[in-house]
C-alpha cells in the first residue's frame, strides 16, 4: 500500500477541512500528552484496546510511524467526546459494540481481552472490501435507521450493516486524525508554515514533490 497517495486521495475526499478551536484543542493535547497507561474519555478501556489495535491495522508503521505512534486513537477517543452529538456518540457506541462482537463471533473467542490484531483484521477487512454498490446500499439503509431512531426513538440495525457503519467511519477518522498529527503535517505532506515566494502558475508536482498540502 503506497500510504501517501492514499492520505491525500482517501483524506481530501471526507471533507474534513475545516479546524475549529475545539478542533485544533484536541490535536494539541494528543501531541503532547505523554501516555504511560492510557484510559479513554469515552470507550471503555477494553474498547480502547481494541480501537489502537484497529488504527494500527489500518495505517501500520512502515517508513513512517503507525497511527498510534502518532496517537491517532488518542484523538478519535476525545473526538467522540468532545465534538459528536449525543445521538452521534450513541451510533458510534452501538456499532462498535456490534463490531466487536461480530470479531469475536469470527474469530471464536470469548472476551475482549482476547481479541488481538490477528483477530480484528479479517473482520474489518470483510466489513470494508464491498462493492460501490453494496456500498450504496450500505449508506441508506444508515441513512434510514438513523431517520427511524430521530424520529420514532427505535429503529433495527442488521449486524453486518453496524459493522460496516463502524469500519467505515473508523477508516475515515483514522486517516484524519493521522494526516493532522504533527509528524504527518510537518515530514510527510507539503510544509510550509512561513509561505516564500509565490508561482501562481507552477506544477504541483515539482512544487511539492507530488505530495498534498498539510496546511
Amino acid at each position: 500500500m503506497d500510504r501517501r497517495k492514499a492520505l491525500k486521495n482517501m483524506g481530501m475526499s471526507l471533507g474534513y477541512i475545516v479546524a475549529t478551536p475545539t478542533l485544533l484543542s484536541i490535536v494539541q493535547s494528543c501531541k503532547t500528552e505523554k501516555v504511560l497507561e492510557w484510559i479513554p474519555d469515552f470507550f471503555t478501556k477494553e474498547q480502547g484496546t481494541i480501537l489502537t489495535s484497529l488504527v494500527d491495522i489500518i495505517l501500520p508503521k512502515t517508513d513512517t510511524p503507525s497511527a498510534s505512534e502518532v496517537q491517532v486513537h488518542l484523538f478519535i477517543d476525545r473526538f467522540s467526546k468532545e465534538v459528536m452529538t449525543k445521538e452521534q456518540q450513541d451510533f458510534s457506541k452501538l456499532t462498535f459494540e456490534k463490531f466487536i462482537n461480530k470479531a469475536l463471533k469470527d474469530s471464536g473467542k470469548q472476551t475482549l481481552e482476547e481479541l488481538n490484531s490477528v483477530d480484528l483484521e479479517p473482520t474489518l477487512a470483510k466489513a470494508l472490501k464491498i462493492s460501490k454498490e453494496e456500498q450504496k446500499a450500505n449508506e441508506k439503509a444508515i441513512t434510514e435507521y438513523t431517520t427511524a431512531i430521530a424520529e420514532n426513538g427505535s429503529g433495527n440495525l442488521a449486524d453486518d450493516l453496524a459493522s460496516y457503519a463502524f469500519a467505515s467511519k473508523l477508516r475515515g477518522m483514522t486517516i484524519w486524525g493521522y494526516k493532522t498529527s504533527e509528524y504527518v503535517g510537518e515530514e510527510v505532506l507539503a510544509y510550509l508554515p512561513v509561505p516564500g515566494e509565490y508561482i501562481g502558475c507552477g506544477d504541483i508536482k515539482e512544487l511539492t514533490k507530488g505530495k498534498a498540502w498539510s496546511l
